[in-house]
């Protein structure tokens, strides 16, 4: 393998992804299936096209090349992939869809730590600085939240549940960063949404959460949610984490509650006004993602060969 530059794209999948992941919480709140099952079938209707692609492209050869240590990080990236699906999906029964979205992007935090110690991809002072200011931003949309004439009721709950979701997703980014740069995408994907999906499975069977049948009306929500988030929008950002470090892309993730909170507000069947707390604290986490970002080209290409 051989180093290349960052692609010029990046920023541009980057961006498509963002939008792929923010409807990400808006269709969740609307269906009414079990946390369990929603994360299931947007598993499975992802793996129906990604299994596709492997097949076709032959991309799954790749897999005869890898360790046992490397089966063992796909299969801790699954499964903490899992567990964030069915963390920060609980979380949207108690608590706004902002401070959901919000609160499970605290994974910078985890990602900066794990990618200084295991992966020696230590942040830029300017990168700090915008996680920092980012973070504080979450922070306020979240004491906004616990505020007397909070919309939702137990959102304390669902707001744990979202920074459980938070510390889960962060390891898996972390994992998914050193795994990736010996698997092309659809290889990687395949690999680890596929050790996601047994790891849902498994808890979905101890729970005895039932996954068929689901009402019609479940279907179209399936698959927005295994197109948008998953396909563009987790599949981007795996993508990227073969030429950036892993804080770069949780950085890049940030933008999500802006967009999720928007798309909350402006659909009828949901309608939450965001209040004054959200606002102010989108609008700083928006500045942190920019200060946090604007060096992109300068952190070390660490790409192999093109896909």
């Amino acid at each position: 393998m051989t180093a290349t530059r960052t692609p010029r794209a990046l920023p541009f999948v980057l961006a498509a992804a963002i939008a792929g992941i923010s409807v990400s919480g808006p269709l969740a709140r609307l269906s009414g299936a079990a946390p369990l099952a929603i994360a299931a079938w947007r598993l499975t209707l992802a793996l129906t096209i990604i299994g596709i692609i492997v097949a076709v492209t032959g991309a799954w050869r790749e897999w005869r090349a890898l360790a046992r240590r490397d089966l063992a990080v796909a299969a801790l990236a699954g499964a903490m992939l899992a567990l964030h699906f069915w963390s920060w999906i609980a979380s949207l029964e108690y608590t706004t869809v902002a401070a959901s979205v919000v609160l499970v992007n605290l994974h910078p935090v985890v990602i900066v730590a794990g990618s200084a110690l295991v992966l020696g991809e230590r942040p830029t002072a300017r990168q700090l600085a915008g996680l920092a200011i980012a973070m504080g931003g979450a922070a306020l949309v979240g004491y906004g939240d616990t505020t007397p004439g909070r919309i939702a009721p137990d959102a304390l709950r669902g707001d744990l549940l979202a920074v459980v979701g938070a510390l889960t997703v962060g390891v898996y980014y972390t994992a998914g960063r050193a795994l990736r740069q010996r698997l092309s995408l659809w290889a990687y994907v395949a690999l680890v949404y596929g050790a996601c999906l047994a790891c849902v499975l498994t808890l979905a069977a101890v729970t005895r959460v039932p996954l068929w049948p689901q009402p019609a009306r479940e279907w179209p929500i399936f698959a927005g949610i295994a197109i948008g988030p998953m396909l563009l929008g987790h599949t981007g950002f795996n993508w990227s984490l073969r030429y950036v470090p892993a804080y770069v892309v949780s950085l890049a993730i940030l933008a999500e509650p802006v967009g999720a909170t928007v798309l909350a507000w402006l659909h009828p069947a949901i309608a939450e006004t965001p209040g004054h707390w959200t606002l102010g604290g989108g609008a700083v986490i928006l500045a942190g993602l920019v200060l946090g970002t604007v060096d992109w080209s300068r952190s070390e290409p660490r790409a192999a060969d093109a896909e």
